[in-house]
């Protein structure tokens, strides 16, 4: 399948299963999955990054709309967007060196870290944010680790279903 097709398929799939399904999800009245920052995860190594950037910034921008949150999900899309060749070459090296790297592939502890600190980078910069006090840094820290953990498990998961089978 042609990659830009996929892409546009798959940043529409994560805004309907965001908007739908885990924008209802609000364990212990604070805890919220944020699954939808898989695009940017998954979006090809060696794509564009201005696509990137500019996607990142619409797909934040329609959680803001449908989540009524002022823009913080656009902010915190954009600047996991920026940092990811960063967080791409911390975790997994040389072999994001020669565009090798892919996430759905299998399950490893490289894939792993990547996953965990893009999404505790995310949750920290939107709760930031959200908040936007330093009296009120204990509550972000634990919005972020909360949501960041169960954020986690839900990528996994969808990373998980959505990887080819190799039989």
């Amino acid at each position: 399948m042609n990659t830009t097709l996929s892409n546009s398929i798959r940043f529409v799939v994560f805004i309907f299963l965001q908007v739908i399904i885990f924008n209802n999800i609000n364990l212990f009245g604070y805890v919220n999955p944020y699954p939808y920052l898989l695009f940017i995860l998954l979006f090809p190594v060696n794509g564009n990054k201005y696509a990137l950037l500019i996607s990142s910034f619409f797909l934040g921008l329609i959680i803001d709309m449908f989540s009524n949150s002022g823009g913080i999900h656009a902010m915190a899309s954009i600047i996991l967007a920026f940092v990811r060749p960063n967080l791409f070459r911390f975790a997994f090296g040389i072999s994001y060196q020669y565009q090798t790297v892919r996430i759905a592939d299998k399950i490893s502890s490289e894939r792993i870290s990547f996953v965990l600190l893009s999404v505790f980078i995310h949750h920290f910069v939107l709760f930031a944010f959200e908040y936007f006090r330093l009296s009120l840094f204990f509550t972000i820290v634990t919005r972020t680790l909360s949501s960041t953990l169960l954020s986690f498990i839900f990528c996994l998961l969808i990373i998980y279903f959505i990887k080819p089978s190799k039989r």
